[in-house]
């Protein structure tokens, strides 16, 4: 933290993903892992590192379930948080937020993101807007979301990763239009187990149903 202020940054964002995997641990190393969480966030609330900025995602039998954070009582003291039964209501400044699974307008809010960041950047700014504009990106939205079942909360993942998929071909080929050009396809090898699950299900036929053989 002291070589990234010295060289002029204004700190460091890390995200542990998935700790709810320490559920599945041997007793001893669940326990050390989250005694390790507890000593982590004491640290950072006593200053020895300014500027870190630490997010822990989980599920909420993580934080609420026997073998999570409930197990060490000390670090569920530090992470507590009241919930009201309307998330509009949330503190966004308390210790756990949660996240609403997605539909289709927050799909679309990302889409907006993503081109709007990638746009920053791009070599033709212009032609990304415009070929990649707010309706193509709802379209595209609910085409991808069709394909995994209309399952619009398995859906982000792959929605990503076709979109920056387009919107590079849009940025660097000057004949292709991602309306005329492209079309969403998706393959069961290349879906989690979730994904392809919700994939399965949009199948018009079991012939099209792909199997690990």
């Amino acid at each position: 933290m002291t070589l990234l202020r010295d060289c002029g940054h204004p700190g460091l964002l890390v995200v542990l993903d998935e700790l709810e995997t320490l559920q599945r641990a041997r007793t001893d190393t669940r326990d050390k892992g989250l005694n390790a969480l507890r000593q982590l966030l004491d640290e950072i609330a006593a200053g020895r590192f300014p500027g870190l900025y630490l997010v822990i995602t989980g599920t909420p039998a993580f934080y609420d379930g026997p073998q999570g954070i409930q197990r060490l009582a000390p670090l569920a003291q530090r992470l507590a948080t009241d919930f009201l039964p309307d998330p509009r209501f949330d503190n966004l400044l308390a210790p756990q937020i949660r996240l609403p699974g997605f539909d289709l307008e927050r799909l679309h809010l990302l889409g907006i993101a993503i081109r709007d960041l990638y746009a920053e950047g791009a070599d033709e700014p212009a032609r990304v807007r415009a070929r990649i504009d707010d309706t193509y990106l709802m379209d595209f939205a609910r085409t991808v979301a069709g394909e995994l079942g209309g399952q619009v909360g398995v859906a982000p993942r792959m929605f990503l990763r076709k979109l920056v998929d387009v919107v590079d071909r849009v940025d660097r080929i000057e004949e292709f239009d991602p309306r005329v050009h492209y079309r969403v396809e998706i393959k069961g090898a290349d879906l989690t187990d979730v994904e392809r699950n919700a994939w399965t299900q949009r199948a018009d036929s079991a012939d099209e149903v792909e199997l690990d053989l």
